[in-house]
C-alpha cells in the first residue's frame, strides 16, 4: 500500500505547527499521526501532499497506481479506518456522516462509501490535546499487543497495570500510576530519581523526565525531549526542553523549542470564562469550546527564565521571548523581544541559533531546513507589520 496523505484545509487551522510539516507528522498520543497509519498496515510507503517548500524534507511524490490510496492527513487511523480505505475500489471514495472527505481510491474517486464509525480529525492545535488521552490508549494497545514490557527496577512504586517499557527504558525511585492512564516508556527513554507519574504518559526515545518531575496526563513528550517541573495534558513533537521546575499545562509545543527555568503558562482564566485562541486562517482570536487551554508553540521558538504565558497564548515559529510580565496572546512567527515590546528576530540571527541548537546534537543545520525557514520568514511578513528590525 501507498499512502500520500493530503494537508487539507487543517494545514491552515493547524498553523503555527504545520508551517514546518505535512498535518500528518503531526504527534498525537504515543505516535504521529502517519506513524498510526503504518503501523496498522506494515511495509507500506507514504508521500505528502503538502507545501511545495516542504519538499526539501519531507517527501512529496504522487506516483499513481492499484495500490495508492489518498487520505485526509488530519485523520487519526484506527483499525476500523484502516480497514476501510484498504477495501475502497477505484473511484471509491470515504466519507463520513457528513459527508466529508476521509479518503478514496484514485484522485478522482466519485463513487462515496459512508464510514460507519465516527472518525476523529485533528483540526486545530488545541485538538492534539484535547484527544491526546483517547489517542495514547489506542496507541499503547497497539505498540504492545502480544509483547511483554521490559522490567522496572523495584526502586520504583508502580501502580495498575498499564505500564509498558521498551528495552534500555530506565526509571529509579519514582511512582507510576496508571490506573488513570496507560504509560508508555520508548527505548533509552529514562525517568530520573524522585518522579511522580500519574498516566496517560508517553516518554518518546532518549528522553529524560529530569528529577522530581511531576506529570499529570494526559501528556505526550516525543523523542529528545527533557522535560521537568510540573506538566498537565500536554503534547511536545519532540526535541524541545522544558528542563526545569513550573507549570505547562493543556499545551502543545512543535520541535527544537526551549522554555527557560521557572517558566509557566496559564491555563484557565480568572472568571473561568470560554478560552479564545489565535486562528491563522482568519486573523483573530475565536472560540475553542474550552475552559482549560494554555500554550501552543511552533517550532524553534524560546523563552527566557521566568517567562509567564497568559491563557491560550499561541507563539509562532522561531520567536525569542524573553522579560517580566506577560507578552501577547499572539506573537507573530520571528519574534523577539517580550511585554515591552516586539522586533522582528532577523533571520540570519534564527539560522545561526538554529545551528547552534543542533550542534549540541551532533547535527548540522542542512540546507532544506535553512529553506523552509527562509519561505515561512517570508510568507509571515505581513504579521509583523509595522515591527523594527532587531538589531
Amino acid at each position: 500500500m501507498h499512502y500520500i496523505f493530503h494537508d487539507g484545509k487543517e494545514r491552515e487551522t493547524l498553523k503555527p505547527l504545520t508551517w514546518t510539516r505535512p498535518v500528518a507528522d503531526l504527534r498525537v498520543g504515543v505516535t504521529t499521526l502517519r506513524e498510526k497509519w503504518l503501523l496498522r498496515s506494515p511495509n507500506s510507503i507514504f508521500s505528502y501532499h503538502s507545501a511545495a517548500y516542504l519538499a526539501g524534507s519531507f517527501d512529496l511524490s504522487q506516483p499513481e497506481g492499484d495500490a495508492v490510496r489518498h487520505v485526509r492527513g488530519a485523520l487519526v487511523a484506527t483499525d476500523a479506518l484502516t480497514d476501510a480505505v484498504a477495501s475502497l475500489r477505484p473511484g471509491q471514495q470515504l466519507v463520513d456522516a457528513k459527508g466529508e472527505w476521509l479518503a478514496s481510491h484514485g484522485a478522482d474517486a466519485t463513487e462515496s462509501i459512508v464510514f460507519a464509525d465516527s472518525a476523529l480529525l485533528m483540526r486545530r492545535p488545541f485538538d492534539l490535546f484535547s484527544a491526546n488521552a483517547e489517542v495514547l490508549e489506542a496507541d499503547f494497545d497497539l505498540l504492545t499487543r502480544g509483547r511483554s514490557s521490559a522490567p522496572l527496577s523495584q526502586t520504583n512504586t508502580l501502580i495498575g497495570d498499564r505500564i509498558f517499557a521498551e528495552p534500555g527504558a530506565l526509571v529509579e525511585a519514582s511512582v507510576l500510576n496508571s490506573r488513570t492512564g496507560a504509560i508508555y516508556l520508548a527505548a533509552r527513554s529514562e525517568i530520573m530519581e524522585g518522579s511522580l507519574v500519574r498516566g496517560a504518559l508517553a516518554l518518546g526515545e532518549g528522553s529524560q523526565l529530569k528529577m522530581g518531575s511531576k506529570i499529570y496526563g494526559a501528556t505526550t513528550i516525543g523523542p529528545g525531549s527533557k522535560v521537568g517541573g510540573e506538566v498537565n495534558n500536554a503534547v511536545f513533537w519532540g526535541n524541545s526542553n522544558k528542563g526545569h521546575d513550573g507549570f505547562l499545562g493543556n499545551a502543545v509545543l512543535g520541535e527544537w523549542c526551549n522554555l527557560g527555568a521557572d517558566s509557566n503558562n496559564s491555563n484557565l482564566k480568572n472568571d473561568y470564562s470560554e478560552v479564545k485562541l489565535w486562528s491563522y486562517p482568519s486573523s483573530r482570536f475565536e472560540p475553542t469550546g474550552l475552559q482549560f487551554c494554555g500554550l501552543v508553540m511552533g517550532d524553534h521558538s524560546k523563552a527566557g527564565i521566568n517567562t509567564m504565558f497568559n491563557t491560550g497564548t499561541v507563539v509562532g515559529v522561531a520567536c525569542n521571548i524573553f522579560g517580566a510580565g506577560f507578552p501577547r496572546n499572539f506573537i507573530p512567527d520571528f519574534s523577539w523581544g517580550g511585554p515591552q515590546g516586539m522586533t522582528e528576530y532577523r533571520l540570519d540571527k534564527v539560522l545561526a541559533t538554529t545551528e547552534r541548537v543542533l550542534a549540541r546534537r551532533g547535527l548540522s543545520l542542512e540546507q532544506t531546513t535553512t529553506d523552509i525557514l527562509s519561505e515561512i520568514f517570508a510568507q509571515t511578513a505581513s504579521l509583523r507589520t509595522g515591527t523594527a528590525i532587531a538589531q
